[in-house]
């Protein structure tokens, strides 16, 4: 994401319009000129300039909406919104200051009034701060571990017009995931008894993977994160002893 930073002047020959087929390949190129000279708020782009191509070629735009802001009939910035997430919305340096960030992104909100979610990289400190003037809010970190950059990035999300419907329906996003690794979790701890060689707890085990998950989820910490473990595996074991551990060990979900 690199959009502009406040407008000081609004260009009154701007034009926003839904992207065409045609459109792909100057998207391409206007992609490429914006992360190299984003470098080093962003990292540096690690595909070729053909991979690029390629890929947004290759775009379905009846899946995803692309949106083109055009001066003077050149091509400036464009934007992608996917399900309930803003994929992309890049500005060209040349135009920044002058609103057109801040006009795709409003598009953005009237396709999607329910909100949406982004990734900026945690590096990109005037993107960050362009989406916090304009509503949004940070979400969450990450070590950027799933991003291609293997940058740390933040998710950021506009609520949309009913915060509160928004946030629930992530947080039972959320649940749903939660539940299926929970079942997997007491699964594979109903397994695991039937190779150990004692029925004591291993206490030292347990702490590495408390410290593993709030490796993971800094926002809890570690002491939080041995509660959460201690509690996991408590009734994890508990539900294992009122199966037949003889038996087949029931099947963990894939």
């Amino acid at each position: 994401m690199e959009p502009t930073d406040e407008p000081t002047d609004e260009p009154t020959d701007m034009v926003l319009r839904p992207a065409t087929r045609e459109d792909l390949p100057a998207i391409a190129d206007l992609y490429v000129e914006v992360r190299e000279a984003a470098v080093p708020a962003m990292p540096p782009q690690i595909h070729t300039v053909d991979e690029v191509h390629s890929y947004v070629g290759g775009w379905d735009l009846g899946k995803r909406e692309v949106w083109l802001a055009e001066v003077d009939g050149e091509p400036v910035a464009f934007m992608v919104v996917a399900g309930a997430w803003l994929d992309s919305l890049y500005v060209r340096p040349g135009q920044a200051r002058q609103g057109v960030g801040s006009a795709l992104l409003d598009v953005a909100k009237s396709l999607r009034p329910a909100g949406f979610c982004l990734w900026v990289f945690e590096s990109n400190i005037p993107a960050r701060e362009f989406y916090l003037r304009r509503g949004l809010v940070d979400l969450e970190r990450t070590d950027g571990s799933g991003n291609e950059e293997k940058a740390p990035d933040l998710r950021m999300a506009w609520p949309g017009t009913e915060p509160l419907v928004f946030y629930r329906s992530l947080i039972d996003s959320v649940d749903a995931e939660l539940g299926e690794l929970l079942n997997r979790r007491a699964a594979l701890t109903a397994a695991v008894q039937l190779h150990k060689g004692s029925t004591e707890r291993d206490l030292g085990r347990e702490r590495e993977i408390a410290r593993a998950l709030a490796t993971r989820a800094p926002i809890l910490g570690e002491e939080r994160a041995a509660r959460i473990v201690h509690a996991i595996i408590t009734e994890s074991l508990d539900a294992a002893e009122r199966l037949d551990v003889s038996q087949e060990p029931p099947r963990v979900m894939p």
